[in-house]
């Protein structure tokens, strides 16, 4: 398949380089994105500022601030080392999300990942969420169709949107 233009937001285009026909949809049984390490980009880091204690939930790792993967006491929504995002409840459901009604930048990409060309944007689908991520293929939605929700306009406005950075 041969990568193709798309606009994601009015005067703001992408590179696609995933089939068209991938679908979407979050499922509720899932949690594989919170157990890696949330990159933040600096306006998550003000976001999240204003919601909840940096000093409690984020690690500086490699110049680059991260929400911090703790220990959980469960065998549910954790890694394999028993991590998962700070975030992340017991029900496996993230509290930014659910009593703020936001989340990272980072967080609204999965299952997408995001490299810059040329200073382009080009989309993916992560190579690991094809064996890892619950909700591909799971619906009629067609990622294509709605990159809007995946990927904020603020990944424009940064040097390096990519999203291999990882904790």
């Amino acid at each position: 398949m041969s990568p193709r233009r798309v606009e994601v937001h009015p005067g703001k285009e992408a590179i696609v380089r995933f089939d068209p026909d991938t679908t979407f949809e979050c499922v509720d049984s899932c949690s594989w994105c919170c157990e890696h390490g949330v990159l933040l980009y600096e306006p998550d880091v003000h976001a999240l500022a204003d919601r909840a204690s940096l000093a409690e939930s984020t690690t500086m790792v490699r110049g680059h601030t991260f929400v911090a993967r703790t220990p959980k006491d469960r065998d549910e929504h954790v890694a394999p080392d028993g991590h998962a995002c700070y975030y992340l409840d017991d029900d496996g459901r993230c509290t930014l999300h659910a009593d703020h009604d936001w989340k990272p930048t980072r967080c609204s990409v999965f299952p997408l990942e995001v490299s810059h060309n040329d200073g382009e944007l080009v989309i993916d689908v992560r190579d690991d969420a094809h064996t890892n991520c619950e909700g591909l293929g799971v619906s009629d939605r067609r990622l294509v169709d709605h990159l809007d929700a995946f990927l904020p306009p603020a990944l424009w406005e940064l040097d390096d949107p990519s999203t291999r950075i990882e904790l």
